[in-house]
Formats: C-alpha cells, structure tokens, sequence
C-alpha cells in the first residue's frame, strides 16, 4: 500500500505545478508595464526640474519616444546624453558618437561614449535630474550599463536626483558565467557580477549604489520605476532592437557567448 505521505507530497507538488502555470498563463507580455508606461509615478519627480535624459531608440512609451513624450506633458528636458550607438541606435558597435543638437526637438546631445564617459561638472549644475531609460540585455559587458554607472557617478558628485526606469531582462531567467576579475575592469567590464546577471537595470542602479561602487555612493538621490506584471521567468521579445549586431530575439540569445567572437 503506497505511504499517504508521499501521496499527499505528490499531490500538493501537482497542485503548485498546475497553480504556477496557471499564473503564468494569465499575464503575458503584453501585460507587462515597463518604468516609462507609468507615468503617473515618476512625473510628479519631474515637474518644475531641469531634467536630462540617457535614452536611445529604445526608450519607447505609449508608441512615443520618451523625448517626446515627456516635451508633450511640458516637462522642462535640457540636454539628451547618447551611449554607445548613438541616440537614435544608428551607429556601429565601438563607432565614435559626437555631440549634437537633435534636429526635431532642438535639444542638445551630449555624447558618453568614446573619449568623455562621464559629463563634466558643469554640464551637471545645469541639471536637477537625470531620468535613464534604455532596453539592456542582462550581459555584464553590454555598455549601456556601464554608461549608467557612470552617469550616476557624475549625479552622486554634483548632488544631482537620478532616476531609472525599469525594463524587462530578455536574459532574466539566467544567472551564469563567471565573476568578473576586477583587475581586468574596463569599459566592458565593470561590475563584479556574473557574465549573465539576471538582473534589470533597475535592479543593478540599486546594487550599485548599494555595493558602494560609485564615487559618493551614498549622497546619490536614486529613485527607480520597477517593471510591473513581469516576472523574469516569462519570455521577453525585445519590441526595438537594442542595437545594431542584436536585430532579433536570436541575436540577444546568442550574444552572451558570440560576442567573445566579436574581434
């Protein structure tokens, strides 16, 4: 005769099973509302401030660029700071991104890809907070976080709000590789964490200023919009390629162990 306590272990395992599919099943991506499509939240944070942005053709909400969607709530936005790419995503992987005055919003471009990473301090006292909204893809030397590392660095040094809004981890679900060697930090490496992280930029914003691996870490006013109806176990199709060598979902899948081919 079969022990009941393994019956009922069966059966209560077979329920969990059958309940977490369930949920799963209930929200799809569609559901999903990254930091930007919730505006309710974080435009009261920007009203009446000199704000900047870190964006690129990533930073869609509500079928609008950020830029100017943020222009039509008559937010004050001063300055667009481009990462690598450049901000409308049209330039080469390592390709030089220079400053410029966005033709269709007048707005200057301040470029932290290439010889400046970091804006100087005077560009800085020009802002009261930096928003950044920009699609990763979970892989520690993707650059866009290394430009938000160091954008916060340079809010941290000139008492500047820094804002993230959050978007979804197509790579979520894994955490895998090796750690980091801090001797070998660089540009394309620069966070002890893991080849694949499993985290959202949100996520790694608070890591860190948390870990203290920013310079004055602790006076940086960090606020961050979280994902919501999203769990990193659900598949995420990317909407806007992230850039040009990662067109599609393959591409993002793949990138984690291609890229080390990339020279």
């Amino acid at each position: 005769m079969p022990n009941l306590s393994v019956i009922r272990l069966t059966l209560a395992i077979l329920v969990f099973s059958l309940s977490a599919c369930a949920s799963q099943t209930k929200v799809s991506q569609a559901d999903i509302q990254t930091g930007a499509t919730q505006s309710d939240r974080y435009l009261p944070l920007l009203k009446g401030k000199r704000v900047a942005l870190v964006v690129n053709q990533t930073s869609q909400v509500q079928g609008s660029h950020l830029v100017d969607f943020l222009l039509s709530k008559h937010v004050n936005v001063v300055r667009i700071f481009a990462p690598e790419h450049g901000f409308r995503g049209d330039h080469d992987a390592g390709a030089h991104v220079s400053n410029a005055i966005d033709n269709k919003t007048g707005i200057q471009i301040t470029s932290i890809y290439g010889k400046h990473k970091k804006p100087s301090k005077d560009i800085m006292d020009q802002i009261d907070i930096v928003v950044f909204d920009i699609q990763d893809v979970g892989v520690r030397f993707y650059t866009y976080i290394s430009s938000m590392h160091y954008m916060m660095e340079a809010a941290a040094e000139s008492n500047t709000q820094f804002l993230v809004l959050d978007r979804p981890n197509p790579n979520g679900k894994f955490t895998d590789g090796p750690i980091l060697d801090m001797d070998y930090q660089s540009f394309v490496g620069m966070h002890p964490i893991p080849l694949l992280h499993g985290m959202t930029v949100a996520e790694l914003a608070l890591m860190i200023k948390g870990e203290n691996w920013i310079i004055n870490a602790s006076k940086l006013a960090l606020f961050t919009i979280s994902n919501a109806n999203y769990k990193r176990s659900m598949p995420y199709e990317l909407p806007v390629a992230p850039s040009p060598n990662l067109p599609n979902s393959q591409a993002v899948k793949l990138y984690p162990s291609l890229c080390f081919f990339e020279a």
